[in-house]
């Protein structure tokens, strides 16, 4: 893990009634803001394990899970409701830039 700086500032994806450790997922983004800036993914119960992708592929990702293209893969998963509507959120996803990143 020697190649993931020290200095970042984790952000938690998690409901915003969540309660407890979880385990959720939590996102850092690294230093730069073009397509090919890291973003560092990992989860709170593994925090050692961090997946590293680049703002290009995070930024299509959350596209898509904001398009419905996932949904499938909780279809029938039971406590998830069907939120299926055909107009796109006007949101700009989770990121540095979006309203609910954090101070830097």
């Amino acid at each position: 893990m020697s190649d993931i700086p020290p200095d970042l500032t984790w952000e938690r994806a998690a409901p915003p009634d969540a309660t407890g450790p979880g385990p959720w997922i939590e996102l850092a983004f690294g230093p730069g803001d073009d397509g090919e800036a890291p973003v560092y993914i990992r989860e709170t119960s593994d925090p050692e394990n961090v997946v590293t992708t680049n703002r290009r592929k995070w930024d299509a990702f959350v596209l898509g899970v904001q398009a419905g293209e996932f949904d499938h893969f909780v279809e029938g998963v039971e406590g998830v409701e069907d939120t299926t509507d055909p107009t796109p959120p006007e949101t700009t996803g989770i990121g540095p830039d979006s309203p609910n990143a954090p101070d830097a």
